[in-house]
């Protein structure tokens, strides 16, 4: 079973910039960048869905949301406070 390649609704050169900076917080130990659970085995067999897919995933159904916006928030939101 092949999996398809999802479509944002943004450019490609746009969607590589969101996936960045996605993964410059999961490289910075500031952020809390846990993996999520999911029930899509197909995709996920272990039941992991990695940070990167899951905020990527979000945007893709959610195309109103403006990603430097989201970014902006999930950066305040998922920051690690002393």
């Amino acid at each position: 079973m092949q999996i398809k390649k999802r479509v944002y609704p943004f450019g490609a050169e746009e969607e590589q910039e969101i996936k960045e900076a996605l993964r410059q917080m999961m490289l910075n130990g500031s952020y809390n960048t846990s993996a999520g659970y999911t029930a899509d085995s197909a995709a996920y067999p272990d039941g992991v869905m990695p940070f990167v897919d899951k905020h990527m995933r979000y945007l893709d159904a959610n195309p109103k949301v403006d990603p430097h916006m989201y970014l902006a928030n999930l950066r305040l939101k998922i920051r690690i406070r002393p």
